[in-house]
């Protein structure tokens, strides 16, 4: 089912200000990683009825998909190169 686009944007505007606050980062931050995250593609294509969640249930959906690119941030690492100025992207786990 799909829900009205206005009243869907009245959600976002409560869901970014919560997911802020749980994870420490600023709205601006906030909402660039909204409109990138899976939870947002699901909302708006009406996927699960997600849209019926409650705020809060939804803003904790995206600390985990935030908390969950940390981890994978951190595991891999820029490296330069020495004498040669260029930066190569490797994994710290063995694939």
């Amino acid at each position: 089912m799909k829900a009205n686009r206005t009243l869907l944007q009245m959600k976002y505007a409560r869901i970014i200000p919560l997911f802020a606050e749980k994870v420490g980062i600023n709205t601006k931050q906030a909402l660039d990683f909204f409109y990138h995250s899976v939870e947002y593609q699901l909302l708006r294509e009406g996927v699960s009825d997600l849209h019926c969640m409650d705020e809060d249930y939804i803003a904790e959906d995206l600390a985990d998909e935030w908390r969950e690119k940390i981890q994978a941030m951190k595991k891999e690492e820029i490296v330069r190169v020495e004498g040669t100025g260029h930066k190569v992207r490797w994994s710290l786990v063995d694939k």
